[in-house]
């Protein structure tokens, strides 16, 4: 699989780049100072494990990005470090698919930063990486991240139980996703000229229901 190359994607003020060894310390900064606004959606390892070590996460990413399976972008904006981006799971030939995830600071929150850089990320896998298939899942519980698909348009597409490793425990999350033929425009013209379908990301109340009573090891 050949290495995907590390654009830079920018839309108004808000910008999207390649990760890189010096962000280490200002993505720590911003980690730590986020910490309870961020701690209930990060990802972590079964094994334990809680110390934030922003270079070995980088050092992971760009190795995934040279091996061609991933797409790890910081976001700025007018110039600021304020989350981060990452395209990974990235398959080629007949699935041509990849999942996005995401993280912006407290302060960033709400002025429509995140789906700005999901729709450029998502328009960029689309047109230029030509990819068929990008999926979002989000946990039941986090509000901001299931605006941000409603407002792009991502269908729903079902309840994954225990599905991502989440501040401390395995997590139920809701699917959503978007094949490059519904977005023939792209992803961010769709959503900046009010044509994103109302009820692309609306979720079954049964499937509220059921994230609301967790899916437990002694349930089975």
């Amino acid at each position: 699989m050949p290495a995907a190359v590390l654009p830079t994607l920018r839309d108004g003020d808000v910008t999207l780049r390649p990760i890189r060894a010096r962000d280490a310390k200002p993505l720590e900064r911003a980690l730590l100072d986020n910490r309870t606004w961020l701690r209930r959606w990060e990802a972590t390892y079964p094994g334990g494990g809680g110390v934030i070590d922003a270079k070995a996460s980088i050092r992971n990413l760009t190795a995934h990005a040279r091996a061609g399976h991933g797409l790890p972008f910081v976001i700025e904006v007018d110039g600021e470090l304020i989350g981060q981006l990452n395209v990974s799971g990235i398959a080629y030939g007949s699935l041509s698919s990849a999942s996005i995830g995401y993280w912006v600071t407290r302060a960033a929150a709400g002025r429509g930063v995140t789906p700005t850089s999901v729709a450029l990320a998502t328009d960029y896998c689309f047109r230029t990486l030509r990819l068929h298939r990008m999926e979002v899942c989000i946990r039941p519980e986090n509000q901001p991240s299931l605006r941000v698909v409603e407002k792009l348009g991502f269908r729903y597409e079902g309840l994954r139980r225990r599905f991502i490793h989440i501040d401390g425990d395995w997590r139920d999350h809701f699917a959503f996703a978007l094949v490059a033929e519904e977005v023939p425009g792209g992803v961010l013209d769709r959503w900046r000229s009010g044509r994103v379908p109302e009820d692309a990301a609306r979720i079954p109340a049964e499937d509220r229901a059921a994230a609301a009573y967790p899916l437990r090891i002694a349930d089975r």
